[in-house]
């Protein structure tokens, strides 16, 4: 069972960045793709990044602020999100595909306000 821990989240200003990282239990080249998604209250979890070891795409509502890395040295893997707004505020998840399984992590918040 492959085991994810978000860490990274806060508050931050509407416009300012944000980091967050996702440790995995075992190697995420061998895992493959791994993304993140968000649930904000009262709504559903979407899936605003995914990469494999080779390329990358993203939600329509994050492309062009969102850049989702990968550290295959460190098992790890980031969200850098840049122009932030109220509506980016969420529960933010990373997530794992492996041999037909989705795993998460517990989540990390993220909140926009000034």
């Amino acid at each position: 069972q492959v085991q994810l821990v978000e860490s990274g989240g806060g508050l931050v200003q509407p416009g300012g960045s944000l980091r967050l990282s996702c440790a995995a239990s075992e190697s995420i080249f061998d895992i493959g793709t791994m993304g993140w998604g968000r649930q904000a209250p009262g709504k559903q979890r979407e899936l605003v990044a995914a990469s494999s070891t080779t390329h990358a795409n993203y939600a329509d509502s994050v492309k062009g602020r969102f850049t989702m890395r990968r550290d295959n040295t460190k098992n790890t893997v980031f969200l850098e999100m840049g122009s932030l707004q109220p509506e980016d505020t969420a529960v933010y998840y990373c997530t794992a595909w492996k041999q037909g399984q989705q795993y998460w992590g517990q989540g990390t918040q993220v909140t926009v306000s000034s």
